[in-house]
């Protein structure tokens, strides 16, 4: 089965309707070359200062560079795309909110072999979700064309139905080819992952990934953007970074302060803190059913 690939025009029901059916959907030509260009040179000395990954899994020849939240302008503003945000408004609307989870660029270096087929939904400690329960949204931007000699991720189309801990080889994937200031948005229940990079470039990846609010981020948002520049940040994206409650009470500080009081104390309120839907009493609809 081969992945779909949709106009910059698509809606977010078209994207999160292939989702739900496939579990990956490329959406071509969404930003200009020249937006993953300015990526590119705002992040530059930290891509040329990351080391390569520790391990197989992690890339022994690829290098993770994170933290883009509070490092580049133009990566706060994919992270915010309304057409992405959307998508995964709808892909995840059974949970009252949703945060982000993960910011990095992924470079594979040339001679790396393929990445374990996986699921990204199994860093949550290989808990089994219920089929069907998606608890991830997430994104790779082209930053460089993916073909499949370079490194393109590799995808097992509509296997966000498979049973849990199944095993893949290359020969089940199909490469998500695209364009540069292309898209990849894939589920966390479907399997794939980094392909091979058999050329002599580096293939250049923006990967953004969203989760539901009351999991643990994978990267650690308050860590990876010193509060310094969280406090120059637009209020939405502080919220979407964690600033907020995810569901009814979780994430508030001491005496019920409302998190964006620590970074924002300017915005002092009364209550828990906005988690994205404006009204506390749809969150307790929600607890009770």
């Amino acid at each position: 089965m081969a992945i779909e690939h949709l106009a910059p025009s698509a809606t977010a029901a078209d994207v999160a309707g292939a989702l739900a059916r496939d579990g990956a959907v490329v959406v071509d030509h969404l930003v200009a070359p020249s937006v993953m260009d300015r990526v590119r040179d705002e992040l530059a000395p930290w891509l040329d200062a990351t080391p390569f990954g520790p391990d197989d899994f992690a890339g022994r020849r690829t290098r993770r560079t994170g933290g883009l939240a509070g490092r580049s302008a133009t990566c706060r503003d994919l992270i915010m795309h309304q057409l992405v945000l959307d998508t995964t408004r709808t892909v995840l609307q059974h949970a009252t909110s949703f945060q982000l989870h993960l910011t990095q660029v992924i470079a594979i270096g040339p001679e790396s072999p393929a990445q374990q087929i996986h699921r990204d939904q199994w860093a949550f400690d290989f808990f089994p979700f219920p089929k069907g329960y998606e608890v991830q949204c997430n994104t790779i931007w082209a930053m460089t064309d993916f073909t499949a000699a370079n490194g393109a991720t590799r995808v097992v189309p509509g296997s966000n139905h498979f049973e849990d801990r199944r095993q893949f080889t290359e020969a089940d994937t199909e490469p998500a080819e695209m364009a540069k200031g292309s898209v990849l948005l894939y589920t966390g229940s479907v399997y794939h992952g980094g392909g091979a990079n058999r050329s002599r470039e580096t293939r250049y990846g923006l990967n953004i990934t969203y989760n539901l609010s009351w999991l643990r981020q994978e990267e650690n948002q308050y860590l990876a953007v010193p509060l310094d520049v969280a406090r120059t940040l637009p209020v939405d994206l502080l919220r979407l970074m964690g600033y907020a409650r995810g569901a009814y009470a979780l994430g508030y500080v001491d005496d019920l302060r409302d998190p964006m009081e620590v970074v924002r104390p300017d915005l002092a309120d009364s209550g828990l803190g906005d988690n994205g839907l404006g009204d506390l009493e749809r969150a307790r609809e929600q607890l009770v059913g």
